[in-house]
Order: structure tokens, then C-alpha cells, then sequence
């Protein structure tokens, strides 16, 4: 039979609903708005199955944290009244036909990565539902990404305007420019115009730090950085290699009598 996976990721949607409500937000309107966009999803998009994807509730930062010590050091919590009622709206998901899966230890995009990639790597057809342009390393002809909020696809043509480059090429420039939201450093004095113009010069982020023949004003900046850039690109690449402890069964999508 012929697949379509809708991954959800579920507090990308959940935060953003959030922090749009008018007024004092509440959980229970959070929760109503969220099954609002989730019914329009599955109306546009015809799953056979789906999953909203959670990150785990502890304040561990994970790996990418051993490797870079900032990395998304300082960022905004959840606002508390948000997470004592995560269990409210993964009810509300359940009564939806969404079942809901809690990354462990690891983050949810690592999670949501392993499963699309398990998914389209058989030819089937997955849709992330995220605003996180992070899920676009990923692109291939049957996985793609969505922003419910913008109503657009993130796909390879929106990579090439937003960044220059193509999809596969995208932790190269993350090595090299960084990605300052999540403090993720790159190489100090190598912006996006730089990061761009290099990896035209050069396929990706290891021929660019072992080029003998690099303009003095980039090799300045590079020498003594390579680490860094190293680092940079491997936590902003994804996992894909996570075990699931599911199969597709589990999450097949049927629709609330």
C-alpha cells in the first residue's frame, strides 16, 4: 500500500498557538486551537499514518550540549502553566486519532529525523509539519517539510533563496556561519556571504578547512578554528540512526467515529 507519514512536531505547533493566544493564554484554548490546525492538516494532507513528536520534559540539554557547552544556553522555558498541561493536549491529539511520542534524552528533531528518513528511504511519502528550517537537510524527493503558519513548503528552491545553497549543503554553512539562536558559534568572522561564497569554491565544510589555496583573508579566520566548525556542523546535523521501539502499525492514522 502506498504510505503518507505526517509527523508533527508537536511543540513547534504547540508553542507558537501558545504565544499567539489573545490576552491571558490558556491551556484549554491552546489545546483547541492546536486540534483546529491539526484537522486542517489531515484534511490537506490525507495521512495513512501520523504522530505528533514531544522533546523530553528534563532540563538536559543532550549531546550537542557536551559538544558545544552553550548550545541553546539561556533560551526561553515553556511557560509553566504550558507544561503542566502537556498531558491535557496530548489528550486532546489522542482524541484526534494522533498518538503522541516523547523523545528520550535525545531531542524530538533527532527522533522525527530517524523516522522520516526510515520512511521516505522505502519511497514512501512523509510531510514534517515545522517551522524549524532544520528538518530541511533533510529534503529528498519524498520528504518534505511544511510551515503550517506560513502556508509554505520548505523545500529546495526556499533553501536556495533563503540561504544561497542546496539543502545538502546546509550543516556545511551551519559549520561555517553558525546558527547564533541556537548558539551555535560557526567560524568567528565567517558570516552567511562568506559561508556562501566558500562552499561555491569548495563542495563542503572538510575541503573548505583542508584547502592549501585559500584567500589569506579567510584562512586567517580559519586557522586554529577547525574544531569549532567541526562541532558546529555535527550538532547541527540531525540524527537519523535513533532506535524507534515502534512500527508504522503503531501509528496508523483512523479517524474519530
Amino acid at each position: 500500500m502506498s504510505i503518507h507519514l505526517v509527523v508533527i512536531d508537536a511543540l513547534n505547533l504547540i508553542r507558537r498557538v501558545h504565544a499567539a493566544q489573545p490576552g491571558e493564554p490558556d491551556v484549554e484554548n491552546t489545546a483547541k486551537v492546536c486540534c483546529q490546525a491539526l484537522d486542517k492538516i489531515i484534511n490537506n494532507s490525507q495521512p495513512t499514518h501520523i504522530v505528533a513528536v514531544f522533546d523530553h520534559h528534563s532540563d538536559d540539554r543532550g549531546w550537542r550540549a557536551e559538544l558545544l557547552p552553550h548550545y541553546k544556553e539561556g533560551r526561553k522555558p515553556m511557560p509553566e502553566e504550558l507544561a503542566q498541561g502537556m498531558d491535557k493536549i496530548q489528550d486532546a491529539f489522542m482524541a484526534l486519532g494522533i498518538d503522541s511520542l516523547l523523545s528520550d534524552g535525545d531531542e524530538a528533531d533527532d527522533l522525527v529525523a530517524t523516522l522520516a528518513l526510515k520512511v521516505a528511504s522505502r519511497s514512501q511519502q512523509v510531510t514534517i509539519i515545522s517551522t524549524d528550517k532544520g528538518y530541511c537537510q533533510l529534503l529528498q524527493p519524498t520528504l518534505r517539510v511544511r510551515d503550517y503558519f506560513q502556508q509554505r513548503w520548505l523545500d529546495a528552491p526556499f533553501v536556495k533563496k533563503e540561504y544561497g545553497i542546496a539543502p545538502e549543503q546546509l550543516t556545511d554553512y551551519w559549520g561555517l556561519a553558525g546558527i547564533s539562536s541556537s548558539k551555535i558559534p560557526g567560524i568567528a568572522g565567517i558570516g552567511p556571504k562568506a559561508a556562501v561564497e566558500l562552499l561555491g569554491l569548495y563542495p563542503d565544510l572538510e575541503a573548505v578547512l583542508s584547502a592549501t589555496d585559500l584567500p589569506q583573508k579567510w584562512q586567517k579566520k580559519i586557522t586554529g578554528n577547525e574544531d569549532t566548525a567541526r562541532a558546529s556542523k555535527q550538532v547541527s546535523s540531525l540524527k537519523t540512526d535513533l532506535e524507534l521501539g515502534f512500527n508504522l502499525q503503531d501509528i496508523r492514522y483512523q479517524a474519530p467515529e
